[in-house]
């Protein structure tokens, strides 16, 4: 009869499983993350964009938000392109 041992070290298989298990949780919490980014980002641009209305011209919205012009321009670049990918999911009936 063999008595297993609870004080026993983790195998190489229980020690690859637990690696690969935290490193899934880390690419999870990434990929979240990276969503959350992306989605702060395009609320920003369209605020930008806003701005860059109300302001009257890029420059007076970079020196009304103190933001250099090119991130200004950067904004309202994704503001369009969100704008655009909008309007073709809704020209394509998807949401």
């Amino acid at each position: 009869m063999t008595v297993q041992n609870s004080d026993k070290a983790p195998s190489r298989k229980q020690r690859l499983q637990e690696k690969q298990r935290r490193q899934l949780t880390v690419v999870d919490t990434v990929d979240k993350a990276e969503v959350k980014v992306r989605k702060a980002e395009a609320e920003l641009a369209v605020a930008v964009a806003e701005a860059v209305q109300v302001f009257g011209d890029e420059r007076a919205a970079s020196e009304g938000l103190d933001m250099p012009v090119e991130t200004v321009r950067r904004f309202v670049i994704i503001a369009a392109d969100e704008a655009a990918g909008a309007d073709a999911a809704d020209a394509d009936g998807r949401d």
